[in-house]
C-alpha cells in the first residue's frame, strides 16, 4: 500500500460513504477538516517558517514541486496575491475550513479525482438507492467508496497506535484531532475504547508539545456539527433495541442510513433470502462481506458494518427482504 500524506490519509476516512453528487450538511463539515489537514500536512513536512508561535507560509509554497491541486484550491484564497501569509496555528487551521460553498466543491473536486487517480476512491451507486421505500425524486444517488485495504489500513494502524502502549506519531495526533473536529470518533472506536481515548487525549496533552498546541483548537461550527450530531443521534436511537424495533416499523425515522433491500423472490430460509440481497448488492457495484450468519447476520458494506435483519412488508402482497442497519464498534 503506497504511503499517503495526511490529508489524503485523513480524506479516504471522510469522503467514505458520503454522497458524491450532492452537498449534504455532513460532507461539509467533513470538507472543513479534509481543508484543515491540508494545512497540518504542510506543518509537518515543515513547508512553514515558524518564529515562536507565529507560521509564515511564502507564496513559492505553491510554485514548488511538492504542491498538488488540492492544495493550492486550499491556500490560493488565504495567499491571494501576497508572497507571504503569517499567522498562528488557529489562524491558519480555521482560515482554511471556513470556506464557501463553492471554494468546498472546488477542494472535493481536486483531492477526490487525485485520489481516484491513484485507484484509492471509487464514485458508486449510493446504498439508500436500493432502498425499496426511497424516493429519489430522479435525482441519480452516488457516493465515494475508498479502496478497502487502504481504508482499513489507516483506520487499524490509527487505532492500534491509540488504544496500545507506546509513543504516538505526529501525524495520529493529528488523525484525532480531525475525527475530534468533524465529530466521527465514535465510528470508529466503541464506547469503552473512547475511555482509552480520552485518557490518551488527556496524556498526550501533557506530555506532547505538538498535541498541547493542536488540542485546544476548535474549527467546527455549531451549526453544521449539530445538524450532523442530530443525525447521528437518530442513528444511535435506531442501534438500541426499541430504536431498532421502531426502525423496522418506520423507515423512515433513519432515512439517512438504514434501508430495507427487498428480494425479488419469496425464500422460507433466511439464508438463502439473504444470499439474494448480496447478490442483488453487488450487481449494483457494492462490494460485500459476510462476517457472520445467523438470525441477525453482520454484513460489511464499502467499508462499514451492518446488521442485516430478515424482514417483510405487508403491502398488496406480502415482500421480503434484509433491514440493513449501521453498526458501529460496541
Amino acid at each position: 500500500m503506497m504511503d499517503l500524506k495526511l490529508a489524503p490519509s485523513f480524506s479516504l476516512i471522510a469522503l467514505n460513504a458520503q454522497r458524491s453528487l450532492q452537498m449534504t450538511t455532513v460532507k461539509k463539515v467533513s470538507l472543513r477538516c479534509m481543508a484543515a489537514a491540508v494545512i497540518l500536512e504542510l506543518y509537518l513536512e515543515g513547508c512553514f517558517t515558524q518564529s515562536e508561535n507565529k507560521l509564515t507560509l511564502h507564496k513559492e509554497a505553491l510554485d514548488q514541486s511538492y504542491s498538488t491541486l488540492y492544495r493550492e484550491t486550499v491556500l490560493q484564497p488565504l495567499l491571494h496575491n501576497s508572497a507571504e501569509v503569517t499567522g498562528d496555528l488557529n489562524w491558519w487551521l480555521k482560515k482554511a475550513s471556513r470556506k464557501s460553498n463553492h471554494q468546498l466543491k472546488k477542494f472535493e473536486t481536486a483531492i477526490s479525482d487525485d485520489l481516484q487517480a491513484m485507484n484509492l476512491l471509487e464514485d458508486i451507486p449510493s446504498l439508500i438507492g436500493s432502498d425499496m421505500y426511497f424516493d429519489s425524486a430522479e435525482v441519480e444517488i452516488r457516493a465515494y467508496r475508498s479502496n478497502m485495504e487502504a481504508y482499513t489500513s489507516i483506520t487499524e494502524n490509527m487505532r492500534a497506535e491509540i488504544l496500545e502502549e507506546g509513543p504516538v506519531t505526529d501525524e495520529v495526533i493529528c488523525m484525532l484531532w480531525l475525527l475530534r473536529e468533524c465529530g466521527c470518533m465514535q465510528d470508529f472506536f466503541s464506547l469503552n475504547e473512547l475511555e482509552q481515548v480520552n485518557i490518551k487525549l488527556h496524556d498526550l496533552y501533557q506530555s506532547n508539545l505538538w498535541a498541547k498546541a493542536l488540542f485546544p483548537i476548535q474549527i467546527r461550527q455549531g451549526v453544521e456539527l449539530g445538524i450532523k450530531r442530530f443525525l447521528a443521534l437518530k442513528t444511535k436511537f435506531a442501534k438500541t433495541f426499541i430504536g431498532s424495533s421502531l426502525n423496522l416499523i418506520f423507515p423512515a425515522l433513519e432515512r439517512s442510513r438504514a434501508v430495507f433491500i427487498e428480494t425479488e423472490s419469496w425464500f422460507d430460509n433466511s439464508n438463502q433470502r439473504l444470499d439474494a440481497v448480496i447478490t442483488r448488492l453487488m450487481s449494483y457495484g457494492h462490494e460485500v462481506k459476510v462476517l457472520e450468519r445467523g438470525s441477525i447476520a453482520t454484513l460489511k458494506i464499502d467499508n462499514l458494518l451492518y446488521d442485516a435483519i430478515p424482514h417483510f412488508v405487508m403491502m398488496k402482497v406480502p415482500i421480503q427482504g434484509v433491514r440493513l442497519i449501521p453498526k458501529r464498534p460496541l
